[in-house]
């Protein structure tokens, strides 16, 4: 696995090898998901498939940064939009990003969706009662860790031609969907 390329420090968004460090961090996080659950915890692996697609976001973030800055109406969107939202990816803003992700023809609301639940299922394990978390078993939970994290797959195999495809993320790509096809907690 790439963790020790993850480890290094993350480049500043405005840097060239941002987007690439993102979606390797994607890859990674997904890859440890599924390691977590085949290990049987469960609302860790809910934790690393919502940081995976916390990932994939900021990459496409900074990869249509001008796009959405050219979406927001005031330069304070803008300058939030450069600062914060591609570097942090706040969670309370995912939904909003999303939305404008959506209105530049990517297909990321099913998996922004999967990633907030998750995060409160992390949280807060399954709950019969629904008030802390929308997974009332942990199977549910570990259906939807399965489907967000082939999402990142999928959604990082798009993104081939618009940044630059090193071994490194060619070979995380490829253990990410070896473990999708193996996996079985």
């Amino acid at each position: 696995m790439a963790a020790e390329l993850v480890e290094r420090p993350l480049p500043k968004p405005s840097d060239e090898g941002y987007a690439e460090a993102r979606l390797l961090e994607a890859l990674v996080e997904a890859r440890l998901a599924l390691r977590f659950l085949k290990e049987g915890l469960t609302r860790n692996a809910a934790g690393k498939a919502f940081q995976a697609w916390k990932a994939l976001l900021a990459t496409l973030l900074r990869l249509e940064l001008d796009k959405l800055k050219a979406i927001v109406k005031t330069e304070e969107e803008r300058r939030w939009l450069e600062t914060t939202a591609v570097l942090r990816v706040p969670t309370t803003k995912m939904r909003a990003l999303t939305n404008m992700l959506e209105e530049l023809g990517h297909s990321v609301l099913m998996g922004t969706l999967l990633a907030l639940e998750l995060h409160d299922y992390q949280y807060h394990g399954p709950d019969p009662d629904m008030a802390n978390s929308k997974y009332t078993t942990r199977e549910e939970a570990v259906t939807d860790i399965r489907r967000l994290t082939a999402e990142v797959a999928r959604h990082v195999e798009t993104l081939r031609g618009r940044v630059k495809w090193g071994e490194e993320l060619e070979k995380a790509l490829q253990e990410l969907k070896q473990a999708l096809s193996t996996n079985t907690p």
